[in-house]
């Protein structure tokens, strides 16, 4: 099973996101996510949260909060994603090579291009609830349900 992080780095009430747009062959291509991306072999989930937020945005984490975990199936794809949130950072945000970094108001968030699936979660984010563990499931490519686990 793939494993994974993504974040939404807080600011003034925004997160950081990160539209999809500039890989032609890009599975997210054109929807806005927070940054993240593959864990390492024998890295923890938090130093690759920290590395691909660095490498994704140039911003420095200083500490963050483990928001829950997301299983993802999609057909015969399985991933397991570690969910962060983070207002304790610094440095210059970066070009990023996967797309357009934009910070956007978190009452806006969900008018974005986004993963149905994502929305599940992001509700739950910017509901402020505790800790979660759900699955997200799909079938080629279009949100099916969600369940916790």
């Amino acid at each position: 099973m793939k494993k994974t992080v993504l974040c939404y780095l807080e600011k003034n009430n925004q997160y950081l996101m990160l539209h999809r747009v500039k890989r032609k062959e890009d599975l997210n291509k054109g929807k806005w996510i927070g940054l993240g991306g593959h864990i390492e072999e024998n890295e923890s989930p938090d130093e690759a949260l920290v590395r691909e937020v660095y490498e994704e945005s140039g911003l420095i984490i200083n500490s963050f909060k483990r928001n829950g975990i997301i299983e993802f199936v999609n057909d015969d794809y399985k991933e397991l994603m570690y969910l962060y949130t983070s207002d304790d950072f610094n440095g210059e945000i970066i070009e990023c090579d996967e797309g357009i970094l934009k910070w956007v108001p978190k009452n806006e968030i969900l008018n974005l291009n986004l993963w149905d699936g994502d929305r599940v979660f992001l509700n739950k984010l910017l509901n402020n609830d505790s800790y979660f563990e759900i699955r997200l499931i799909y079938e080629k490519n279009k949100f099916i349900r969600s369940e916790n686990i």
